[in-house]
């Protein structure tokens, strides 16, 4: 049974051993492979890049954001100075790429990055997870075309597939809907408050006093204007 420790990444008994060291859960995994078998007949690699990350290691990622020993970017990918932001733009160019510990869809197993290994090798880089590999020049270009085409018959959508002033567009992220749904619901404003009035995160005072502007704007990803 899917619980709130698994919708917050407390709990990773949901999961099984997936690629390439990764975890999701059961029924994700089973949806994924067969979508990456078709994509092969198309000639369309499909490979994880991220998959499940616990509350410990989302945790860990915002700290190091918020001391500024990670760089943080505008949504339009420039290099912004950490030192010289107010709590308020901090908390936006963290959240509009990384989001909050306890809210990433990463916690649930049902939410991958993924990327075109192949295409990736032949183009001589390193694989960094941002939107020009999947534009149509990209070398992730013909993944990024193939999952607008069919990851429906999969029944994985893009919940970042534009921004609307939440979370950047991630034309590399993908989730299984009939899953991912059901957790989402565990997810809630009240079960987070919680969770981050008992932990210790970098800024939390600031980030508890926000938070349902938070969760309404980047963890429900409806934008400014919704």
């Amino acid at each position: 049974m899917i619980t709130t420790q698994h919708a917050l990444g407390l709990d990773a008994s949901h999961l099984c051993e997936a690629q390439d060291g990764h975890r999701l859960e059961k029924q994700t995994y089973d949806a994924f492979l067969l979508m990456q078998q078709a994509a092969k007949k198309d000639n369309v690699n499909i490979n994880i890049a991220s998959s499940y990350r616990n509350f410990e290691r989302q945790k860990f990622i915002w700290d190091q954001k918020w001391q500024g020993l990670r760089p943080l970017y505008s949504p339009d990918g420039i290099l912004l100075d950490n030192s010289s932001l107010s709590e308020e733009k901090k908390l936006a160019a963290i959240l509009t790429w990384s989001a909050l510990p306890g809210a990433s869809r990463h916690h649930w197993g049902t939410d991958l990055d993924i990327f075109d290994r192949r295409a990736i090798e032949r183009s001589g880089k390193k694989l960094q997870l941002v939107p020009d590999e999947y534009s149509v020049n990209g070398p992730c270009g013909a993944l990024s075309q193939w999952l607008i085409d069919n990851a429906e018959k999969f029944d994985f959508y893009l919940p970042y597939s534009f921004y609307n002033g939440g979370v950047s567009a991630e034309p590399w992220h993908i989730s299984y809907q009939p899953v991912a749904h059901r957790i989402q619901q565990l997810q809630t404003l009240d079960a987070l408050q919680a969770l981050i009035s008992k932990e210790t995160i970098n800024g939390q005072d600031y980030v508890l006093c926000r938070l349902p502007m938070i969760y309404h704007q980047y963890i429900l990803n409806r934008g400014i204007d919704a």
